[in-house]
């Protein structure tokens, strides 16, 4: 997975523009990279927060245009949040699995259990007097791999991205970031059949990569008002064939807690 290396470093991308839709953002950040003195190799893999790869992607709606339906009225009374707000938040998912004062958890559309489908409000600015929200990508998968190759365009070298978001957990406090897209690096690395240090097979063992990495980018970029985007981690040896991060979601028939 990392075989060969003995150090990370991460390098953050600071100074980036505010992205508008219809941005080249594979520009932006070969910009960013060049004003930081990085040159992105092979080996190297490149964090980018899901906000600006959705604020690229056009992916605003505003709420004056929504109308919300019954059932988003009904969850409106329960939550006390927007109904309009909800409304989005039904259309982009497939299921609500908890609804109380403050809270709704979704399972969005790609799989993801979430708060709110991962539609946001900060950090998103406003169009003149319009309060406009912001929605995940359409597929983060398709969008780092987008990324990847017009990057490979720019630069000369085809690193690994992730697209990341922050999450909460279930059974824990406080939100960490996680791989919503990924492409040129494995996700998900099956451990499966190794063996340890006494020589006993790993029968369930699989390693989050992608998570990883995200959320140790994520100290670097922060959850409110930092402005840092992006983060390129270097010093990885990856041996794995690329994997995508819907790898990372677990099907339901073995999802213990559905």
């Amino acid at each position: 997975m990392s075989a060969g290396a003995s150090a990370l470093t991460l390098h953050s991308l600071a100074g980036m523009p505010e992205v508008l839709p219809g941005d080249d953002l594979a520009a932006l950040l070969a910009t960013a990279l060049q004003r930081a003195a990085l040159t992105p190799a092979a080996h190297d893999v490149l964090i980018v927060a899901q906000k600006i790869v959705s604020k690229a992607e056009g992916r605003y709606v505003e709420l004056s245009t929504v109308r919300p339906q019954a059932r988003a009225l009904e969850l409106a009374a329960v939550t006390g949040k927007d109904a309009r707000l909800i409304e989005l938040i039904l259309a982009e998912s497939s299921a609500v699995l908890r609804a109380q004062r403050d809270v709704l958890i979704v399972r969005h559309r790609l799989g993801f259990v979430m708060a709110n489908a991962g539609i946001d409000r900060s950090n998103v600015g406003a169009d003149g007097a319009a309060e406009r929200v912001l929605l995940l990508p359409q597929d983060p998968d398709a969008s780092a791999a987008a990324l990847r190759a017009a990057l490979q365009e720019r630069c000369g070298a085809a690193c690994g991205v992730i697209i990341s978001d922050s999450f909460g957990r279930a059974w824990r406090k406080g939100v960490v970031n996680i791989a919503l897209g990924a492409a040129g690096i494995a996700a998900l690395v099956n451990r499966r059949g190794e063996r340890d240090r006494a020589g006993r097979k790993l029968e369930v063992t699989e390693v989050a990569l992608g998570d990883a990495l995200a959320a140790a980018a994520g100290l670097l970029m922060g959850e409110a008002a930092e402005g840092i985007p992006a983060v390129l981690v270097r010093g990885l040896r990856l041996a794995a064939a690329a994997v995508p991060a819907r790898t990372l979601i677990r099907p339901l028939a073995e999802d213990l807690f559905p």
